[in-house]
């Protein structure tokens, strides 16, 4: 059976205002979750951290946050593009989330590769990777 078409919009509807932080899920089977995460001010409860059974890939769409991350002096600041892999254990918090705009992350939850890739040549449009240059 075919599955229906599903389309959204990350950036749209946003509220005019956040009483309290929003979680949609996007896409979801197994051990992997996609989310859309809407914040405006809302940080992580004095001393409470993350610590999560499965990897986290995290990209900043709109707004402004900092992640406080456990053993680390200064929180990571994020901006509108900015994107951090959180492997599983690492004790996290939302240190800040702006409160003059609505702050949008798109969060996925998985068991992910951390080692880097391997670096590739680049190609030219057109080429495959066997193609010698």
């Amino acid at each position: 059976m075919n599955q229906p078409l599903r389309r959204g919009s990350l950036l749209s509807p946003l509220p005019d205002g956040l009483c309290e932080e929003q979680i949609e899920t996007l896409l979801e089977s197994g051990r992997f979750r996609l989310e859309r995460i809407l914040s405006q001010g809302q940080v992580s409860p004095e001393g409470f951290w993350f610590d999560q059974d499965t990897d986290e890939w995290v990209a900043l769409l709109r707004g402004a946050a900092a992640i406080e991350i456990e053993g680390r002096d200064l929180p990571l600041r994020l901006q509108p593009g900015d994107w951090v892999l959180l492997p599983k254990g690492l004790r996290h918090r939302v240190a800040y989330t702006a409160e003059a705009e609505v702050t949008v992350w798109l969060a996925l939850h998985a068991d992910l590769l951390l080692e880097p890739p391997a670096p590739e040549k680049t190609r030219s449009l057109g080429e495959t990777p066997e193609t010698p240059q």
